[in-house]
């Protein structure tokens, strides 16, 4: 199984992460700010060039007002849909064969 940040789910986290912050109109130097970490640090995680772990995305769903937990259901939510697409998928391609 690849790594975690390489995983098509990431991509998921990412970008929930990001439609979160700007939806709160944060932007990334604010969110920065309120972790005391650089711009840079916001912008590789939204990129998938840094990954975060839990501890440090419970901080980013406090600063930008959205309860933990209700971020980590609808990203379980979504992901689980992901996997749901991709099992169909392989599905079809194994019948068409």
């Amino acid at each position: 199984m690849p790594k975690s940040i390489h995983r098509p789910e990431y991509d998921v986290l990412r970008a929930q992460l990001r439609k979160l912050r700007e939806g709160a109109g944060v932007t990334q130097t604010e969110l920065s700010a309120g972790l005391k970490r650089s711009q840079s640090f916001i912008s590789d995680i939204e990129r998938g060039v840094r990954r975060l772990d839990v501890l440090e995305l419970r901080d980013v769903c406090e600063l930008l007002g959205t309860p933990f937990l209700d971020f980590v259901a609808a990203f379980d939510e979504a992901a689980a849909s992901l996997s749901r697409k991709v099992s169909t998928d392989r599905r079809w391609l194994g019948k068409r064969r």
